[in-house]
């Protein structure tokens, strides 16, 4: 799949299939690598289907039943480009296929990538690798959820949970168990790799000094290093709290105590209340004492249907009293309640400082009985096997040009070869600017006002311009072979400008 240089016009994008159609051969490894399948041969020779059945579940569900098929996109770029395909909704998906030879981590960084095309977008499910630790044990044919692995990267996508997994189980040198460490989650926004059903290429590069990175389409989302950005963290605390210290029953932990002195004054009243009548208030002139706020509705008229025996005396429902309208109010006059100035509320003794206090208690420190310092993490369990462990909402899930090397040129040429050109087909494959413009209008109308803003005003403008009046104006500039000057054309004289023009102008 290399190609070394291509252009395309804009007359030229509807033959570009066929153009690729000649392009595409598979992407050969170019150095050492550990593992390398482009599919491109239309078979899964190499892959094992699992046979298993999860635990602990029910057994219409447990099955590992979900279909894989190798076959190109359905809206591929690439004729004769092929992948492998989720092929099925909600069911359980597991296959996978022995490395060349394993992979041990001591003196040299791992590189693992691969490509992803959620052909039908992503509701629920996830599009992430797992690399199974090598053990006498391993049978690709049992590969369940429950397999032992060493890294699980790549996609997972639920509701608006966006997540880039790189997660490595660590054995603890003390006990012998192991435990996830979870990458701490990217800053960047990752909703357009799950939402544009373009292909994008995943790579997770480990380094033995304990660095690591995450890229996306060969750029960089995610970094550090795997003693100090994994959660929970790599080296458990060298003290605990001692979980057998308990806090004295007479620990005053408040800072703020009531002055037991303190003495309610005598002239502190805590029956006066909030709000008194405002005795300077005034009657409005016109208020209407004597007609109420609402009243029965004349027009009203009591149903045909209406049983006094059964509903009740009928009565007209209220409106709004029409002789209020033009009145400052109706109905009897009140004065407006306002704050009191003497209200004070209930009297509490003012807070002081507790002489007493002793400050937050906490437990004792003590050596952790679990400590221990591994500052080689890198060093996990070698991995024999890669192996896609899934279940989804959403089929059709597509994989390509799986590469795990330790060389970064050898992996950036596999992905230039593979992934590469899989960008530049579906770039040149995209519409054109005014059809993009279309496409947009049609799912936001709203753009079409944008459109005629800032594309049909100012034409309409230029035609005004053109069509009311000549404009020329001129300036002075050098003739050739010597100093003197002509006449030319320039913006800062007219030599005609009628009204309509000049509107115009003022619209600009």
């Amino acid at each position: 799949k290399k190609l070394n240089s291509v252009c395309f016009s804009t007359e030229s994008r509807a033959s570009v299939g066929d153009f690729w159609l000649s392009a595409v051969n598979s992407p050969e490894p170019r150095g050492e690598h550990f593992f390398a399948e482009s599919f491109d041969k239309g078979t899964l020779d190499g892959w094992v289907v699992s046979q298993a059945k999860k635990d602990d579940i029910d057994e219409e569900i447990a099955k590992y039943d979900g279909k894989w098929e190798v076959e190109e996109m359905k809206d591929t770029k690439l004729p004769g480009d092929k992948g492998l395909v989720l092929k099925s909704r909600a069911k359980h998906h597991a296959i996978s296929a022995l490395l060349l030879r394993p992979f041990t981590f001591d003196t040299k960084p791992l590189i693992v990538q691969y490509e992803v095309n959620f052909q039908n977008g992503i509701d629920c499910g996830g599009a992430y690798v797992k690399l199974l630790s090598q053990s006498p044990d391993l049978s690709l044919a049992q590969f369940v959820d429950k397999t032992p692995y060493t890294i699980m990267f790549g996609p997972d996508k639920c509701g608006e949970d966006y997540k880039l997994h790189f997660i490595f189980r660590h054995k603890n040198p003390k006990t012998g168990e192991y435990e996830e460490k979870h990458a701490k989650k990217p800053e960047s926004d990752l909703r357009t790799y799950y939402t544009d059903k373009k292909t994008h290429l995943y790579t997770l590069v480990l380094n033995p000094d304990n660095s690591f990175e995450i890229l996306v389409d060969q750029t960089v989302v995610n970094s550090g290093s795997l003693l100090s950005d994994m959660t929970p963290s790599v080296n458990p605390p060298a003290e605990i709290e001692d979980p057998d210290d308990h806090k004295p029953e007479d620990w005053d932990e408040r800072p703020k105590i009531q002055d037991p002195d303190a003495v309610k004054p005598d002239d502190w009243d805590e029956d006066a209340p909030a709000k008194i009548p405002d005795e300077d208030a005034v009657k409005p002139d016109g208020w209407l004492d004597d007609e109420p706020e609402y009243i029965a509705d004349p027009d009203a008229i009591k149903p045909e249907d209406w049983d006094e025996d059964m509903d009740g005396e009928w009565e007209a429902p209220q409106v709004p009293n029409p002789a209020c309208e033009s009145a400052p109010g109706c109905g009897k006059w009140e004065r407006p309640m306002i704050d009191n100035p003497n209200y004070k509320g209930k009297w509490k003794p003012p807070m002081i400082d507790n002489p007493n206090y002793q400050g937050v208690w906490k437990p004792r420190k003590i050596p952790n009985p679990d400590f221990f310092e591994d500052l080689h993490p890198f060093r996990m369990t070698p991995v024999s096997a890669v192996g896609l462990e899934l279940w989804s909402m959403s089929s059709d899930i597509f994989f390509d040009n799986f590469f795990i090397t330790y060389d970064r040129n050898t992996a950036e040429l596999w992905a230039d070869e593979g992934w590469g050109l899989k960008k530049a087909a579906e770039g040149a494959a995209e519409p054109g600017l005014m059809n993009q413009m279309i496409s947009a209008a049609e799912e936001k109308p709203w753009l079409w006002v944008v459109y005629v803003l800032t594309v049909a005003l100012p034409l309409v403008l230029i035609i005004v311009f053109c069509c009311t009046g000549k404009v020329c104006v001129y300036v002075q500039v050098p003739s050739p072979g010597n100093r003197q000057t002509q006449t030319r054309p320039s913006d800062f004289q007219t030599e005609k400008r009628d009204s309509s023009l000049l509107t115009v102008l003022e619209l600009i």
